[in-house]
């Protein structure tokens, strides 16, 4: 099944979310369709925060391995795509599209010390002729547009993110990613303001699976969760060995 096709299931698509080759061979053993990269893993990972400070060339090594890693279909959080300019964008993403990445969640907001989300018009053209250069390159790879208005907090959240999903939609988006989004009555306005699918993520009161089937939503995100949960884990096995003197508590 192709990977846009996953996005039309009677089921949500779960995304197994991946940091390096080694995350990207564990998730294939179990029954994951697809992988997504997070990029907060990934900039952790080298000693970077999240917000574009990881530099694209080194995005572009990992993603290289990861891709000779697994069989399974991969879509790049390529952040707001390294670039304010669609040309340089849509290179980033041509590049990484012929290195075998079906996917691409391109974000509405960036990180200048907090994250601010950008004009939703600038973005929306942005995100046109970005389109418009891949078209021409023959590429079509699933772009999906995540909207951050739940994310950072915003009073009027729903109301400025169904504004945003309608732009991005004309712009030429293939589904909308909505990190932050909680409440079932906000995912459910979400889901029927548009035909895209909907992509929510890894939250502590995101509702379970089967109602989330139930509002409609498309496509489940891990986020750097699961990443920060395994290094919680890790500190935590350091400090039995420290305290034990032994490493008799990692056998």
């Amino acid at each position: 099944m192709k990977f846009k096709e996953l996005h039309q299931q009677n089921k949500p698509l779960l995304i197994g979310n991946v940091w390096d080759a080694r995350s990207a061979k564990e998730a294939e053993k179990l029954s994951f369709k697809a992988l997504g990269t997070s990029s907060s893993a990934m900039a952790s990972m080298l000693g970077y925060s999240d917000g574009e400070e990881i530099t694209y060339q080194e995005i572009e090594f990992l993603i290289k391995r990861i891709v000779q890693n697994t069989h399974l279909p991969l879509s790049v959080d390529l952040e707001s795509g390294y670039s304010r300019k669609p040309e340089e964008i849509a290179d980033h993403i041509i590049r990484l599209t012929d290195l075998g990445v079906v996917g691409f969640n391109l974000e509405d907001s960036v990180v200048n010390g907090e994250r601010d989300m950008l004009n939703g018009k600038v973005f929306s053209n942005i995100l046109e002729e970005t389109k418009n250069i891949l078209d021409q390159s023959n590429r079509n790879p699933f772009l999906n547009i995540r909207t951050d208005a739940f994310l950072i907090g915003n009073p009027n959240a729903l109301d400025e993110s169904v504004e945003r999903i309608h732009d991005y939609e004309m712009a030429g988006a293939d589904g909308i990613f909505i990190p932050g989004v909680e409440k079932e009555s906000d995912i459910s306005a979400l889901v029927n303001s548009t035909k895209l699918p909907i992509n929510v993520m890894c939250m502590p009161s995101l509702p379970n699976f089967e109602i989330l089937t139930g509002l409609g939503v498309k496509r489940i995100s891990m986020g750097n969760f699961l990443f920060d949960h395994m290094y919680k884990s890790f500190s935590e096995s350091l400090q039995e060995i420290i305290d034990l003197q032994s490493f008799k508590s990692i056998f």
